[in-house]
């Protein structure tokens, strides 16, 4: 805990510092449609499987490709957790 002074009155309030450790995992998501749902397919199992996802950020993306066309879209993803105490 700290203390702070209110200058208006110079009362002494206590504040609590809060701290929280957050842990960061790689995961690949793919979809046949696009990036973006391939993005949301990965951000959902992450969520399903991990408690407390406060972010993701895509950190490559790739795709299959057979006969000239694209057949699959994928990400790695680095998805972002808060530890519970």
């Amino acid at each position: 805990m700290k203390n702070k002074k209110n200058k208006k009155n110079e009362q002494v309030e206590k504040i609590e510092a809060t701290s929280a450790v957050a842990r960061v995992t790689e995961i690949i998501a793919s979809s046949p449609i696009s990036f973006e749902d391939a993005v949301a397919v990965g951000v959902a199992r992450a969520c399903k499987t991990l408690k407390n996802v406060t972010g993701a950020w895509v950190q490559d993306q790739k795709v299959d490709i057979e006969d000239g066309k694209i057949t699959c879209f994928r990400v790695i993803l680095k998805v972002t957790f808060v530890l519970n105490d």
